[in-house]
């Protein structure tokens, strides 16, 4: 079984929703492990200066909330199993 960390964020000026990173983890527990890690440390694209972040947990991962000086982005950190 085969695990997968992505995470998905809004880039450029149309805030189109992309793929900005991917890990394969030979484990459930280690690729939650690396999600909670990102969604605490990932820097996104936008906004450039994170001034505060809120990490909310869902079903499957977390939901980030990343504020800037001047705009509010989010960004997903999804652990999926590959099938």
């Amino acid at each position: 079984m085969t695990w997968w960390v992505v995470v998905e964020e809004q880039r450029g000026s149309e805030r189109n929703w992309a793929l900005s990173e991917r890990v394969r983890f030979a484990d459930r527990e280690t690729a939650e492990a690396e999600a909670l890690r990102l969604a605490r440390e990932h820097e996104p694209a936008h906004p450039w200066s994170v001034k505060t972040r809120t990490v909310l947990r869902g079903p499957g991962g977390y939901l980030v909330i990343a504020e800037g000086r001047t705009a509010t982005f989010h960004f997903r950190v999804s652990v999926l199993e590959e099938v």
